[in-house]
């Protein structure tokens, strides 16, 4: 019961913060918790998931007696890309979530804007402080929105980064013509 009011005051603050951002606030925050849902479970799949896959398809070529034929050389083109496919896999779907982070920022750079220009329609003049809730409704989505874009691109790039280096090393291993 004590942690609930120890950390009272920051989810307050991250409330507060919401509020204030707006509704498009919320989409830049659940696309950056789908996207960061997406980038761990690939960082998991790698370090698990991936090492058995790659031993498998290891074990299968190494296992094979033909390993000069044209169908041999095709077998180990499938056997990588099939290994590379799976540590592939949602790399483009994270990088398409970087990709609308800044979008959503801007959409709600939009709709904070047309709050400030409904204001000065409202009130007839450019009172910053009637203007001011309209203001901070347009800059802190773009805020939010670059935040959890370049969050995401460092992360991408290590993915797709590592997702080519184990691509090649599997195909180092997979030797072809020793038998």
């Amino acid at each position: 019961m004590d942690l609930i009011y120890y950390y009272l005051p920051a989810l307050e603050t991250i409330r507060d913060f919401m509020e204030l951002g707006g509704g498009v606030l919320f989409v830049i925050g659940y696309l950056t918790l789908f996207m960061w849902i997406l980038i761990v479970e690939r960082l998991v799949y790698i370090r698990t998931g991936h090492k058995r896959l790659a031993g498998a398809a290891q074990q299968l070529w190494e296992g094979r007696t033909d390993h000069k034929s044209w169908n041999a050389h095709q077998i180990r083109t499938r056997l990588i890309s099939q290994v590379s496919a799976q540590v592939e896999r949602n790399i483009p779907l994270i990088q398409t979530c970087v990709a609308l982070c800044p979008l959503l920022g801007l959409l709600g750079t939009v709709t904070g804007m047309v709050e400030v220009f409904e204001v000065m329609a409202i009130s007839g003049s450019g009172s910053p402080r009637s203007m001011a809730s309209g203001v901070s409704k347009a800059t802190i989505p773009t805020m939010a929105g670059m935040v959890a874009a370049l969050s995401g691109v460092a992360m991408a790039t290590y993915l797709q980064r590592k997702a080519g280096r184990e691509r090649e090393l599997l195909a180092d291993h997979l030797v072809i013509g020793h038998k």
